[in-house]
């Protein structure tokens, strides 16, 4: 059967199953009154003609109107019997096709199986005999007519539901795939956020190193040759770090298919020894004191906290105009708080850094920093401090501690270059 008719015009194919179907339906009223009431078998009179065109013109209704055509096809077999006509299955036809329709286009199924049933009675009382007794061929034509009608009923009903089940099906699939798809952009998103913020931090700490050598190095030219000839050593060592970190960075981008590169592990708070010798070279003092007992990080908790003292003491060698910060690590039972601290340039915004008024706004390291925090389970704060100086506290989940015994590598090392300044805090 086809669709229900809408607007536009119907489809070549759509037509020509149309004509078939009504074709086919006429041949079967006409062969249908071909059994007279006395069971005998004689040329379909005048009367079959009039019921094959009367059910067949209301069953090119049905697309437009099933209902309407399902009451007129089967008003047309109740006219059989009063033709003088056998009602017989073959004769109700187009009112089998018309309950198929209606079935399958019916707004709800009570609907549907109400009218069915309704037609399958009304053709059922139709073919009663009037008088006489009922005889064993009289209740077969009569089941056979009935039951047609409520097989055609239950058919369209199966196909009504099997394409609700299709559409459903194609439905779930055009979501899932859908949700892939955000899935996916939404992995590419954070993967793009991430490499940026690894870009950033090596960036701007090899940069801001790599300024203030240079700096040193262009102001003891011509009086301190040798201090000269030091800091542009220590200039080409930290340029030759940041291709190293740009390079091992950008090899995430890389296909699969790819030559693979060798995979360096990650910094944490192991490295903190050397970054601030880095930082040191650079003309920063830094300071670093310890509370509590250290024990080892997740990897992605150690990364990010060796990164947020990284980008804190970089923007205090850009923006402070001090020469000197404090780091201390707080170690409690559930986390681990980072503190980093200058004295230079007064009270800052935790927002924006203050800088030199014709230099541009900060980029953004503080969020970052606030990214990076949170997406560990961690919160930052940053801002000025009313003594003046700037503040950067981070606070950090730890897991339980299994041995409180041994400090972890990064602290105990980094107390170890303290230069005396242990006891300092922010």
């Amino acid at each position: 059967m086809t669709g229900t008719g809408g607007a536009g015009p119907r489809p070549r194919s759509a037509w020509w199953r149309e004509g078939a179907v009504t074709a086919t339906a006429f041949v079967l009223c006409l062969l249908g009154g071909v059994a007279q009431v006395d069971d005998t078998f004689s040329a379909p009179p005048a009367n079959a003609y009039v019921i094959a065109v009367v059910s067949c013109a209301a069953l090119t209704a049905r697309h437009r109107a099933p209902l309407a055509a399902l009451a007129a096809t089967t008003a047309s077999g109740v006219l059989v019997p009063l033709l003088g006509l056998l009602l017989s299955p073959p004769i109700v036809a187009p009112a089998v096709i018309t309950a198929y329709s209606y079935s399958l286009t019916a707004r709800t199924e009570r609907r549907a199986v109400g009218a069915v049933a309704l037609a399958s009675l009304v053709l059922l009382a139709a073919s009663t005999p009037l008088s006489g007794g009922l005889s064993w061929q009289d209740a077969s034509r009569m089941t056979s007519v009935a039951a047609a009608v409520l097989v055609a009923g239950v058919l369209g009903h199966s196909v009504r539901n099997r394409r609700a089940y299709l559409a459903a099906v194609e439905e779930r699939a055009l979501r899932a795939e859908k949700s892939r798809d955000s899935e996916a952009r939404r992995r590419v998103a954070e993967e793009r956020v991430r490499i940026a913020r690894e870009l950033h931090d090596l960036v701007a700490h090899q940069i801001t190193l790599a300024n203030a050598q240079a700096t040193v190095a262009a102001h003891l030219f011509d009086s301190r040759p040798e201090q000269t000839r030091k800091s542009l050593g220590q200039l080409v060592e930290t340029t030759g770090h940041a291709l190293d970190e740009l390079r091992a960075t950008v090899g995430l981008l890389r296909q699969s298919g790819d030559a693979a590169v060798p995979a360096e592990p990650a910094p944490g708070l192991s490295g903190l020894p050397v970054l601030l010798e880095s930082f040191r070279r650079a003309g920063l003092e830094v300071s670093v004191h310890q509370e509590g007992t250290a024990r080892p990080l997740p990897p992605g908790v150690d990364l990010t906290a060796f990164r947020i003292v990284q980008e804190a003491l970089t923007n205090v060698t850009k923006h402070a105009g001090s020469g000197s910060a404090r780091v201390r690590l707080d170690w409690s039972r559930e986390r681990v708080t980072l503190t980093v601290a200058d004295d230079g340039g007064g009270p800052r915004s935790a927002s924006r850094p203050a800088g030199p008024p014709d230099r541009p706004p900060p980029g953004y390291g503080l969020i970052g920093m606030r990214e990076r925090a949170t997406a560990v389970g961690g919160h930052l704060s940053a801002g000025g401090r009313p003594e003046g100086g700037f503040l950067v506290r981070a606070q950090l989940p730890v897991p339980p501690a299994k041995d409180r015994t041994r400090p972890a590598d990064g602290a105990a090392a980094g107390e170890s270059t303290d230069d005396g300044k242990a006891g300092d805090t922010p």
